[in-house]
């Protein structure tokens, strides 16, 4: 994902590079032939498809950074946990709340750290004594839902402006195509031509618009469905570890709740 994310912003400064670098005026190839390679399509782009290139291309940057971003936070998240999960599990074994608790101290980037510390944070501050009544065990029971919210929508952030580029970006460059071919019509109009040969290269350079908004739009939506399946899976382990640490109040209260 990370190579795809340094190509994808290569092929963004390329396309800046490509717009603003200017052409010979009116477009045209060597020798005074139509240049329909894309680099010459792009070059010859007027300001409206200009202004609608650079859009998708801000919206390409912005689903790169995210893509980059989660990536990153998702992994650490992971590896954290791995860590994270057989020391606090023999910790309490041994039944050391604070050692546990201070061992979800020090990996603050896993879920898991985050929704155990804080039903042991809770279950600590309400216990009295040997006896832990039902008030302690409903604190913590809301402790650990609250914990699990608050991180399912940490680990969410960013995800909805993939889905926006993803199903947006596609008409941004349908837009562009749009106001393209309009221009094309009517320049053949202006020019009082007539046949295909006309328009043709109007209409190449505006189909260029749609092409770049699916390139913006295909990894944005990509990156959407597999971030997505990453948030699940970390929210079913956030519910486990909630139920198993709830298992573990009722055996240290002797069964009672």
């Amino acid at each position: 994902m990370l190579l795809l994310s340094n190509l994808w912003f290569a092929g963004n400064k390329l396309a800046f590079f490509l717009l603003f670098a200017g052409a010979p005026e009116g477009g045209a190839a060597t020798g005074g032939e139509e240049d329909f390679s894309l680099l010459g399509m792009i070059r010859k782009m007027k300001w409206p498809a200009i202004l609608v290139a650079v859009v998708l291309a801000l919206m390409s940057m912005y689903s790169i950074a995210v893509m980059v971003e989660r990536w990153l936070t998702f992994n650490a998240a992971k590896n954290q946990s791995r860590q994270f999960a057989p020391k606090v599990a023999a910790a309490l074994r041994e039944n050391r709340i604070d050692e546990a608790i201070a061992i979800s101290d020090r990996h603050k980037k896993s879920h898991l750290a985050m929704v155990v510390n804080a039903g042991l944070q809770e279950f600590q501050a309400h216990q009295g004594g040997a006896d832990i009544s039902g008030s302690t065990m409903d604190a913590a029971r809301r402790a650990l839902q609250r914990s699990t919210a608050l991180k399912t929508a940490e680990l969410k952030r960013g995800l909805s402006g993939l889905a926006t580029i993803g199903s947006t970006a596609p008409f941004v460059g349908l837009l562009g195509t749009v106001i393209g071919i309009i221009g094309a019509f009517q320049g053949m109009k202006a020019a009082e031509g007539t046949g295909i040969s006309a328009v043709a290269g109007g209409i190449s350079e505006a189909l260029v618009e749609t092409a770049f908004g699916l390139l913006v739009a295909i990894p944005a939506v990509w990156a959407f469905n597999i971030f997505q399946n990453k948030v699940e899976a970390f929210t079913i382990e956030m519910d486990n570890s909630s139920s198993e640490l709830i298992d573990y109040f009722i055996k240290k209260s002797g069964g009672k709740h």
